[in-house]
């Protein structure tokens, strides 16, 4: 059974976080689902492209065909082993497929959501884990760590491997019985991950604490501070709001339901 431990990491904004680290378990599982999909597609492509070159237009236009397939299929190779993990911790919020269904994700040291530069760093770095076979590195630096970091990957990119936050609880909060009141949700606003990045924890931390004062605060106050909020963050999305019934506010609730799965550990 794989020993979990809770993490803690003080912001720039000094905000302390409580996050549960991933194990060698739940990373080790997350990692096989990933090969799978990944050996699966590169035996899908090693046959596409046998079909492909081996008929007598692919002959005509190349000469050698051997050394052509061989070049296409390491490019590929390449691009899968590397670009499938970069590709989707980047634009998935730290989660592969594997990681999103065994419940784990990539962020930051400090908290924020990985870079580009640093999924670059811990996926390229995975030939060091991977030594003298088997990944025997960054499965024993994962043990021994105190917060379960590879060394090829997670310290020299400055990134942890966390559980993100149970969904099991069925009690619903002030907040969540408020939105269901309203009758919005998240779907109401098409974003994507794109979208997603331009907001900063700054961001974050200001729509998360309006969300939580617009619950009870005076119909005048509400207004105001529905205004200051809004013209900070909605600006940013102007081009996605086509739907024009709904309220200022009801759309910083639609994009704090959106947020809240890339900041909300």
């Amino acid at each position: 059974m794989e020993q979990e431990k809770l993490g803690g990491v003080k912001t720039p904004e000094y905000v302390s976080l409580q996050f549960q680290l991933a194990g060698l378990g739940s990373r080790s599982a997350a990692n096989i689902i990933d090969y799978t999909i990944i050996i699966v597609t590169q035996i899908v492509i090693m046959l596409l492209l046998l079909l492909a070159f081996n008929n007598s237009f692919s002959e005509l236009f190349f000469g050698n065909f051997e050394s052509i397939l061989i070049f296409t299929v390491i490019i590929f190779y390449f691009l899968l082993n590397f670009g499938y993990f970069i590709f989707f911790e980047y634009f998935w919020g730290g989660r592969t497929i594997g990681k999103r269904l065994l419940g784990i994700r990539v962020i930051q040291e400090n908290g924020h959501n990985i870079t580009f530069l640093s999924s670059i760093i811990r996926n390229f770095m995975r030939v060091i884990d991977s030594l003298p076979a088997a990944f025997a590195i960054g499965i024993i630096l994962i043990f021994a760590h105190p917060k379960h970091k590879r060394l090829g990957g997670d310290i020299t990119a400055g990134t942890l491997v966390v559980h993100e936050k149970s969904k099991k609880s069925r009690k619903q909060t002030p907040l969540q019985k408020y939105i269901m009141k309203k009758d919005i949700q998240k779907n109401d606003l098409a974003l994507e991950a794109i979208d997603i990045k331009q907001f900063s924890q700054k961001d974050w931390r200001l729509l998360q604490t309006y969300v939580h004062r617009v619950v009870d605060v005076p119909a005048k106050e509400k207004a105001q501070l529905t205004v200051q909020v809004s013209d900070i963050l909605l600006p940013k999305i102007e081009d996605k709001i086509t739907n024009r019934r709904n309220t200022k506010e009801e759309w910083l609730l639609i994009l704090y339901l959106h947020l809240k799965e890339e900041w909300e550990y």
